[in-house]
């Protein structure tokens, strides 16, 4: 088996983030396995909309300082060096902090259900 050439680096759709979003793919489904696994750069204040995944989803925040929420939770606080993990079809959102940039792997077995875009109300919640 050959390396694999890099995927470029894709701008995230707008239909799933607020802000400015760079996905660096690193393993796309193929065949019979559905995982997927990609860099994912946020802007300060860049988050997705809500959304939940087939088999949940594991973030490994590698850089810079994060919030990630599930519906009826409290905002958390990542920072570099977290792991996070949202079970299957749990919706959640996650992002950049206001002050910082943020890089995550993400970690999924499924396809994703896009929601609603998080607002900035209910982004700007405080954390503990």
């Amino acid at each position: 088996m050959q390396p694999q050439p890099r995927k470029p680096t894709a701008k995230g759709p707008a239909e799933w983030f607020t802000g400015d979003v760079w996905i660096d793919p690193i393993v796309q489904p193929e065949g019979q396995s559905k995982l997927s696994v990609g860099a994912v750069h946020f802007t300060p204040g860049a988050r997705t909309a809500w959304h939940s995944h087939d088999g949940g989803q594991t973030l490994y925040v590698t850089e810079g300082r994060g919030r990630v929420q599930s519906r009826g939770e409290d905002v958390v606080e990542l920072r570099s060096g977290d792991v996070h993990v949202t079970p299957h079809g749990q919706e959640h959102w996650h992002g950049a902090s206001r002050e910082h940039l943020m890089t995550h792997i993400s970690i999924t077995q499924g396809p994703a259900t896009w929601g609603d875009h998080v607002t900035d109300a209910e982004y700007d919640v405080p954390t503990d």
